[in-house]
């Protein structure tokens, strides 16, 4: 458990006063894999955003709402910023990332404790550019020992820029997330819900569907076909005895890739598709029946007519 004060944390003690309800969007940004959707998931309470090791498996924008009794805070995981845009995928996610930023009221800038680098210098300079007021939140703190070491790294990430609250949080360990949502809270305007109140996400079965089939594509291959794979849902059909029949086309964009995806006698292939229908029946609480075709579209990624049928532009 995170043992920090309010001091330490730059927390107001006190609530919004009552009737005083807030609402607004909240954009998690950061460099790559420094752990956006995993907050994303801890904070909503479900799995909207897919989790790998891997950097840059975030592509969308996705939204999770969470409702407190004093607002509603719409948060927007977002690709992570990054540099050396070349491929025409990279740059899509950058713009989703930068846009999500700019139709912010709050950002949400996730550094990793007890690290700095170059591209959390990039990602701070362009949370300057959009001139959106930022709060600060240090993650992974469950690595940190002892916790006395967090002091000095929080006190020098507040002379960076002039954050309007630091918070240090796991969201791995679901540690201080309750006081993270009070303090973006605060910082949002005064104004009605703008979701209703069962609403969790903004992305609909078919997305997430496409999704939890890309993770564990992405956990499968490793390092072996980095960024060239996408997934597209083409049908959904309630089958027999109430199970949902999923057909669903993996697109490579080299002929080589082909072989690497299906694996040895598709042995692969089948793994990918146990372990998305096993998870997707607990997500569903119901039987899918799933089909994968692996098929090749050459150089997707740079194709603004491919990203745009893909739903990456």
């Amino acid at each position: 458990m995170i043992e920090a004060d309010d001091e330490q944390t730059g927390v107001a003690a006190e609530d919004a006063p009552a009737g005083d309800f807030r609402s607004g969007f909240a954009a998690l940004v950061g460099r790559p894999n420094v752990g956006k959707s995993t907050l994303l998931n801890a904070l909503v309470g479900e799995k909207l955003s897919i989790v790998t090791p891997r950097p840059q498996t975030t592509r969308h924008r996705i939204i999770g709402i969470v409702n407190l009794p004093e607002a509603q805070i719409a948060f927007v995981d977002t690709p992570g910023l990054h540099r050396g845009e070349t491929r025409g995928l990279n740059k899509a996610m950058n713009r989703a990332a930068a846009g999500a930023l700019d139709d912010s009221d709050l950002c949400v800038f996730i550094v990793e404790a007890l690290r700095w680098s170059k591209e959390d210098g990039f990602v701070l300079d362009r949370i300057k550019q959009s001139g959106r007021p930022a709060m600060a939140v240090v993650n992974k703190v469950d690595g940190v020992h002892p916790k006395g070491r967090l002091l000095p790294y929080m006190a020098e990430l507040g002379t960076r820029h002039e954050f309007v609250e630091v918070v240090p949080v796991s969201a791995l360990k679901v540690d201080n997330l309750e006081a993270l949502k009070k303090a973006i809270a605060r910082h949002l305007p005064q104004a009605p819900a703008m979701f209703p109140p069962e609403e969790k996400t903004d992305k609909g079965q078919t997305f997430r569907i496409a999704e939890i089939i890309r993770e564990k594509l992405t956990m499968e291959l490793n390092q072996e076909v980095p960024y060239g794979i996408a997934v597209e849902v083409e049908r959904i059909a309630d089958g027999d005895d109430g199970q949902i029949d999923v057909d669903a086309t993996i697109w490579v964009d080299r002929e080589g890739q082909k072989p690497i995806v299906i694996g040895p006698k598709g042995e692969r292939l089948k793994r990918v598709g146990r372990s998305a229908r096993m998870e997707l029946n607990r997500m569903l609480a119901r039987r899918l029946h799933l089909t994968l075709w692996v098929k090749v579209r050459e150089n997707w990624a740079d194709n603004a007519r491919s990203l745009k049928q893909l739903g990456l532009e």
